[in-house]
């Protein structure tokens, strides 16, 4: 299997659509973190009132993107052998964010993570977004829970 079909796969089974997925792609994942994007675009109904006359991105939808990138796009990848013909369900458990610069609207981010550890199901992460520049927009440490159920027929 190549790459671009293992980030495919990963992308299949997010448990996410629009307007509440936050992943467009994956660079890299491996054994020991992530690298994907995302863009943020203009028309996003949130923009309308975060805030007036100077939209920014939520601090909350900078966290879920971090976690959806950096955790559960993780997850699914290191459960590929137990996840293979299963849903891949994930509860948040724990979430510290740094805010570090505001993200308007139209932006692409990057977010890179690391595993700090994935044992008893619980993947926890530490994680990193970017702008397009390459500023560091925010940064913190994400776990999350995973589990695996049988498709239904």
């Amino acid at each position: 299997m190549t790459a671009h079909n293992a980030h495919s796969e990963i992308l299949e089974k997010l448990p996410y659509d629009a307007p509440f997925r936050f992943v467009d792609g994956l660079y890299s994942v491996h054994d020991d973190g992530t690298e994907g994007y995302y863009t943020f675009t203009g028309d996003s109904d949130f923009y309308k009132g975060h805030f007036k006359n100077f939209p920014i991105t939520p601090g909350v939808l900078l966290t879920e993107c971090c976690a959806q990138i950096g955790v559960v796009c993780l997850g699914i990848y290191l459960l590929k052998d137990d996840a293979a013909d299963k849903n891949v369900g994930i509860g948040l458990s724990s979430s510290t964010m740094e805010f570090l610069k505001p993200v308007p609207p139209d932006t692409k981010v990057r977010v890179v993570s690391e595993k700090v550890y994935f044992r008893f199901q619980k993947l926890k992460c530490k994680v990193n977004m970017f702008d397009a520049s390459g500023d560091l927009v925010c940064r913190g440490t994400i776990s999350g829970m995973f589990k695996t159920t049988a498709y239904e027929k």
